[in-house]
């Protein structure tokens, strides 16, 4: 059996939610901005349920996901990044904002320093707190011996270790570097070489066999 650790669906894999997104309250006045920059499909989900003039903005998007996500509303995207770190992708991105008025739609809690690179860089950048990432505190059974397990962000890390006691029998599958940070030093883990959870799918297929 392969594992993901949320609500969303993906060929090949079971669901094991033991993280859920809360999508928060807010207001903006996207007429203030001329773009925005998305590191998550919850983003772009979180700014469409509050007002769906973002999608006449110019659009910044982390990764294929994300982008995906974007272009499923009949969005375009000015640009994708090369890395799906958020710190390459700052860097990236920071001469193509110079002279822009940017929106950031974020998480709670982030992992990497794209907010703070850009500013550093001079970007007229703003902030939104639009989601957080919580740990689901429904019941949830135990993966099976010998099953794969993707974790695809600190989160899933945090929240399944609080629920779940490691099985010697499981494979960890870490979606990328930052990621695998947070891992527990004693649990051995593969890292995906693309930074996508269809990659992560296939790479557990791998380790299922072997």
């Amino acid at each position: 059996m392969i594992y993901i650790l949320s609500e969303k669906k993906f060929d090949g894999a079971l669901n094991l939610p033991v993280i859920k997104i809360n999508f928060l309250d807010f207001k903006v006045d996207l007429s203030l901005f001329d773009a925005l920059i998305f590191t998550s499909k919850n983003g772009v989900e979180a700014i469409d349920r509050v007002n769906k003039t973002w999608r006449y903005k110019e659009i910044y998007s982390i990764g294929s996901g994300t982008t995906k996500a974007i272009k499923d509303k009949g969005v375009e995207v000015a640009y994708t990044a090369k890395s799906s770190y958020g710190d390459n992708f700052a860097k990236e991105i920071q001469n193509k904002l110079y002279g822009k008025r940017v929106l950031f739609p974020r998480a709670k809690v982030v992992t990497s320093q794209l907010n703070k690179i850009l500013q550093n860089a001079g970007i007229n950048l703003s902030e939104i707190i639009a989601y957080e990432t919580v740990c689901n505190s429904k019941d949830l059974s135990n993966p099976p011996k010998d099953s794969v397990i993707i974790f695809s962000s600190p989160s899933t890390i945090k929240c399944f270790f609080k629920k779940f006691t490691w099985d010697e029998s499981y494979k960890a599958v870490v979606i990328g570097e930052k990621t695998a940070s947070f891992m527990p030093k004693e649990i051995r883990y593969t890292l995906s070489k693309k930074q996508s959870i269809p990659e992560c799918i296939k790479l557990g297929y791998t380790l299922l066999y072997n």
